[in-house]
C-alpha cells in the first residue's frame, strides 16, 4: 500500500501525562536549543530530509522537538509543525531501543502539544506504520493522499 497520510483526533487521544515517561531510565523531554546539533546529527541517521524538518522545529516557537534519552544520548525524537502546521512527524527511535513504548511516548508528547496549542485534529504525513498509529491514537488512513503535500519533491543530491 501507498504511503497516504493518517488523521487523528486530538480530543480523542488517550490518557498521557507529559513527562511521566520512564523506562528503564530513558526519559522524554522538549528539546533545548543549546541540544539543536545534537538531535539533528541523531536525526541525520534516518535521512537528511528528517534533520532538515528537525532545523525548523528548532525554528518554532516553542521548539517543536521532544528528545528520548538515556545517561544523556539521544535514543528518539519526534517534531510536530515542521512539514506543515498541525502534521506530526519526522520521528525516530534507534533500532535497539525500539519496542519498548518510546516511539509511542514520542508520539502522544508530540500529540498534546498540538493539543494544548488548540488543534482538534493532527496529521501524520507518510505514516510508515499504519498499524502502529492505528494503535497507539486511533489514526485513519486518507484515501487518495498519496502524494498529498509531498507532490513535486526536490531531491537531495
Amino acid at each position: 500500500m501507498a504511503q497516504e497520510d493518517m488523521l487523528v483526533k486530538l480530543y480523542e487521544l488517550p490518557n498521557y501525562h507529559s513527562g511521566s515517561f520512564d523506562y528503564n531510565g530513558i526519559k522524554i523531554k522538549c528539546a533545548m536549543a543549546f541540544e539543536k546539533s545534537s538531535v539533528i546529527k541523531f536525526a541525520q541517521k534516518f535521512s537528511q530530509a528528517w534533520a532538515d524538518e528537525c532545523e525548523i522545529a528548532f525554528a518554532n516557537s516553542p521548539i517543536s522537538c521532544f528528545v528520548a534519552y538515556s545517561h544523556q544520548k539521544i535514543v528518539g525524537f519526534s517534531c510536530y509543525n515542521t512539514t506543515a502546521p498541525g502534521f506530526f512527524g519526522p520521528t525516530g527511535v534507534s533500532e535497539n531501543y525500539r519496542g519498548k513504548g518510546i516511539g509511542k511516548a514520542l508520539l502522544l508528547e508530540a500529540l498534546y502539544a498540538l493539543k494544548y496549542a488548540g488543534h482538534a485534529y493532527a496529521f501524520i504525513g507518510r505514516a510508515g506504520s499504519f498499524q502502529f498509529y492505528q494503535n497507539a491514537v486511533g489514526a485513519t488512513i486518507i484515501e487518495g493522499s498519496n502524494p498529498g503535500i509531498y507532490k513535486d519533491l526536490i531531491r537531495h543530491y
